[in-house]
């Protein structure tokens, strides 16, 4: 078993969950989505996030998901645990740390204000799921209404030893990448990794600021792969041709309350996805808004040549 340490780098894809038509869950699909992901040249998988639904989920799906993955695949698998109260979320915890995760990442509830609260709080998780258990911070104020400071992420890397990485996805955020190096390089926090998330909306310079890549869920992970190769390589412009390609398209992509439905819907043409079906609560996209995706997929296909749909 591979875990999540301080020096994890490259992309974790965050898979969605497919569904059937019934709202069961698709597992002849979630497996061609494994191993497309492998076929990426993906880090990691990144399972029951946000755009997983693990809301919508039971605590026995759950399990069965993350439990199917990992047997289908050697990659490190980190999974989402966030849940209103500690008993539950260590519950979670317990079973996925038990079938092979890498490591779990926590969200912080929306109460959290103080910088106070928010330290607190993670010393209650890592001490609920275990202080050995590798432990992702997901910064994500757009969604959770909680703002870290750099100075708050330091206190947690330096009073919680299993925090060993940062899923970032603060906006604007580039900054914040900067002064965590810095607090690093001063000896004033320990190292974290730092994967960003949003999409990968600004993985190009993210990852000139010192992330040490993504972890996201953009419908085409093979560009993210590709960025941050080409970054580490030193060739500037490459990554930022690549990415170009790809902005409008991860720009759609981002819009609150319809992303997972373009993701699902890109995926299910990519031949992924027998179906696009989300649970309810859900976003739906209109027959226009379909019309303008297949319009960006269209351009997409001109812009790089290596994408593929088979719908």
């Amino acid at each position: 078993m591979v875990l999540l340490t301080r020096e994890t780098k490259g992309v974790f894809a965050i898979a969605p969950t497919p569904f059937d038509s019934d709202g069961s869950v698709d597992f002849t699909s979630l497996g061609r989505l494994v191993d497309f992901y492998e076929s990426t040249g993906v880090t990691g998988l990144t399972l029951l996030g946000q755009m997983g639904e693990a809301p919508k989920l039971t605590h026995g799906e759950a399990v069965r998901i993350v439990d199917y993955v990992l047997k289908r695949t050697g990659l490190p698998v980190v999974v989402g645990v966030s849940a209103p109260g500690f008993a539950a979320m260590g519950a979670l915890a317990s079973d996925v740390m038990a079938a092979g995760a890498a490591g779990v990442m926590i969200a912080p509830p929306h109460t959290l204000r103080t910088d106070d609260q928010i330290v607190a709080y993670y010393q209650g998780a890592a001490e609920e799921i275990g202080t050995e258990v590798p432990l992702v911070i997901q910064d994500y104020p757009l969604s959770f209404s909680v703002v870290m400071s750099p100075s708050v992420i330091a206190r947690i890397a330096r009073d919680t030893p299993g925090c060993v990485m940062l899923k970032h996805e603060d906006w604007p955020g580039l900054e914040k990448i900067s002064t965590l190096r810095r607090l690093e390089t001063a000896g004033d926090m320990p190292r974290l990794s730092i994967l960003c998330g949003n999409g990968g909306l600004f993985l190009d310079f993210e990852t000139e600021r010192g992330a040490d890549g993504a972890m996201t869920g953009y419908c085409f992970p093979e560009m993210l792969v590709e960025v941050v190769r080409r970054t580490a390589a030193g060739d500037r412009a490459a990554a930022h041709d690549l990415f170009d390609a790809h902005l409008p398209l991860l720009r759609y992509e981002q819009q609150a309350g319809i992303g997972l439905a373009v993701r699902k819907y890109v995926m299910k043409r990519r031949g992924l996805l027998a179906s696009d079906r989300q649970r309810s609560p859900a976003g739906v996209l209109s027959a226009a808004a379909r019309a303008e995706v297949d319009y960006l997929l269209s351009r997409l296909t001109r812009g790089d040549a290596g994408i593929s749909l088979t719908a």
